[in-house]
């Protein structure tokens, strides 16, 4: 690729009291494609989530971010240069409704009103349920509900915590059509997921972590076609989880 990327990390080491859990990590994210962050479990990918968005602080290393250095601000400056957080748990407000959830933290009411039509037409399930506490959603549907949050106000980058972990297929599936309106808009975002299948769909870029580095950075469709090195890499193949 000859244009700059969005997201750099360079030599990233991140300590959790004492244990050293990113080892110098290089990961380079683009504009407008979905670059997705692949490892076993313990191989430190959501470390790698959370220190780019300042939860936790790199010991070493440089993380920048439009050329903006990430690694001295804190998460809400972060998140005011335009990049989203949907976690692994969502952070989904339970108690209230699906209405208040979106609306929670939106701009001047112009922009809101006209941003909130965009994103109940891309999920019309939430129009259904407008009025219902967030808490009575299924996972699948609070999910939807944390990323159409996220789309509530500009993004420049969506970073995404496995969001099918524990979902039933048909729920994955909703879901994985969630993901491709956001593609097809031009998003940018940084996934991870353990689901190969939805990544090898969804992903351009494929970055494989293993001990706190990475250890392979191809194109998902390259990915996707080797399935020795799926196994490999991941103690899996794409064959068979279909």
């Amino acid at each position: 690729m000859t244009e700059q990327p969005l997201l750099v990390l360079k030599g990233v080491h991140t300590h959790i009291g004492r244990y050293h859990i990113l080892q110098g990590v290089d990961l380079e994210v683009y504009a407008q494609r979905v670059s997705v962050l692949l490892g076993r479990n313990g191989a430190g990918k959501t470390t790698t989530l959370r220190t780019i968005l300042g939860l936790w602080h790199a010991s070493a290393g440089e993380i920048s971010f439009d050329q903006h250095r990430l690694n001295t601000l804190d998460p809400p400056a972060i998140a005011r240069l335009g990049i989203a957080y949907v976690p692994e748990n969502m952070g989904i407000f339970s108690g209230l409704s699906v209405r208040e959830n979106l609306l929670l933290g939106t701009g001047p009411k112009g922009f809101r009103n006209s941003r909130l039509e965009e994103v109940l037409a891309s999920f019309p399930l939430l129009r259904e349920k407008w009025n219902l506490p967030a808490g009575t959603l299924s996972g699948g549907q609070k999910q939807i509900l944390a990323i159409a949050r996220a789309m509530m106000l500009p993004r420049r980058l969506f970073v995404v915590d496995e969001p099918t972990k524990g979902l039933a297929p048909a729920m994955v599936d909703v879901l994985l059509d969630a993901f491709l309106r956001l593609k097809e808009g031009g998003a940018t975002i940084l996934l991870v997921e353990q689901n190969f299948a939805m990544a090898a769909t969804l992903g351009d870029d494929a970055a494989v972590m293993e001990d706190g580095r990475i250890v392979h950075v191809s194109s998902m469709a390259a990915l996707a076609q080797d399935e020795a090195l799926q196994t490999r890499l991941l103690g899996l193949s794409l064959a068979s989880h279909q």
